[in-house]
């Protein structure tokens, strides 16, 4: 059976956003119909200012920020601009996000980079020596550009004096069809840029698969692409993905499939490092005809990786040990909506911060909540340091990024 995409078309907004600190209160209800005063009022919730969790607006009034901390240094990217065709920009902050760096365009070519759909916003990875690496989806005003115009999976990195990017490159040697966007990783002067699209000569995304492309010498050159997903898992077309490497040259990739018009479920990819090749897991199923524009996240532990996901409307994260092919019990995050994406994890090697948007859709903003889990995935619940919360005020277009700052310490920029 063909599927047939699902996803909206793409439209044009303008943009709006601050920078500063926010304070920590919970998300509003983002009711379909009107509330009382009296309902409102039954569904209001308060939590105490937060000493572990301090919520940032993204700099310069940017949207989509993609964040890594390394040796104490914050790499930040975000995107400006008109979402069907801005430019992202590069900072880095030495005081723990109090300061900023002055900003960096990434893309050397004006105007080619897409944020619409949230799942299309370019990806971030730091590697040896703290260069940063980024990969995003080209837009229609990029160049050069596959068989039929189609969209190109971009590329460019720090330059050794660390005062520019180099020009961007496109890494699509034939498998075009890019729609959801990729990712990239860093592990030393490793670097693993992946997407997905359909098969050279097939359409329909029971066709997609997962390809990959690796450096070996920090971006100068990349070899053949390869396809890493099985054959018969498919992609969700406009769902996006994410890879990320936390032991030692075993990247790992999320991604949701599309085995027929109405079965999607969460994929986990994991590299055998003696053989070279990725075995598949499926962490969740998803019945929907609808394509849910997913995104993914991953964070790192001393023995282990964190992986976070969303499937039906709510979010989970769950342990991959280093090495290992499949993932310990999913968790779920606290109560439900129905309406939780997007998430975010983060962990200092004690305790977890996982974070999500609510109420967010097709050209709509939202809210964001969080929770701080122990070492065991319990969710602390302590009314002193407040251990959850939330804002409102997450942009249209936009996702949210957690990290470390500092043990028992973290942030999340939105």
């Amino acid at each position: 059976m063909k599927l047939r995409s699902r996803c909206p078309t793409i439209l044009l907004v303008a943009l709006t956003g601050g920078c500063g600190a926010a304070t920590s209160t919970p998300p509003g209800p983002t009711p379909s119909t009107p509330q009382t005063k009296t309902e409102a009022a039954a569904q209001k919730k308060t939590f105490v200012p937060s000493k572990r969790v301090t919520l940032l607006r993204t700099p310069d009034g940017g949207i989509q920020a993609q964040a890594v901390m390394q040796s104490g240094v914050l790499h930040l990217i975000y995107f400006k601009g008109d979402p069907g065709h801005g430019d992202v920009f590069y900072v880095k902050s030495r005081d723990e996000c109090q300061t900023f760096t002055k900003p960096i365009r990434v893309n050397n070519l004006p105007e080619s980079v897409i944020a619409t759909g949230n799942v299309r916003g370019a990806h971030l990875a730091v590697g040896a020596e703290g260069r940063a690496h980024v990969a995003w989806m080209g837009s229609m005003k990029t160049a050069p550009k596959g068989d039929h115009h189609a969209a190109p999976m971009l590329y460019a990195r720090l330059n050794d004096a660390g005062d520019a990017f180099e020009p961007q490159r496109n890494l699509i040697q034939s498998a075009y069809g890019l729609d959801g966007g990729g990712s990239i990783a860093a592990d030393g002067k490793n670097v693993y840029v992946a997407w997905h699209a359909p098969t050279p000569g097939t359409k329909g995304e029971e066709n997609r698969r997962v390809w990959l492309t690796v450096s070996a010498d920090e971006g100068k050159s990349f070899n053949k692409v390869t396809p890493i997903s099985p054959p018969d898992s498919g992609a969700c077309g406009c769902c996006g993905m994410r890879i990320f490497v936390a032991n030692p040259a075993q990247p790992l990739v999320l991604f949701r499939g599309a085995l027929d018009v109405g079965h999607r479920p969460m994929n986990l990819l994991t590299q055998d490092a003696a053989k070279l090749t990725f075995r598949s897991t499926k962490l969740h199923d998803w019945d929907t005809g609808v394509c849910p524009m997913s995104t993914m996240a991953f964070a790192d532990m001393p023995n282990f990786a964190l992986a976070a996901w969303e499937t039906e409307g709510q979010i989970y994260f769950a342990q991959v040990e280093h090495g290992a092919s499949k993932p310990l019990e999913p968790v779920a995050a606290p109560g439900g909506t129905k309406r939780r994406r997007h998430p975010t994890i983060a962990s200092d090697g004690r305790e977890i911060l996982l974070a999500w948007t609510e109420g967010m859709a097709w050209n709509k903003g939202g809210n964001l909540a969080w929770q701080v889990y122990d070492s065991k995935n319990a969710p602390l619940k302590d009314a002193k340091t407040a251990d959850y919360g939330g804002a409102d005020g997450v942009p249209v277009w936009s996702v949210i990024s957690a990290v470390v700052l500092k043990q028992g310490q973290f942030a999340i920029l939105y």
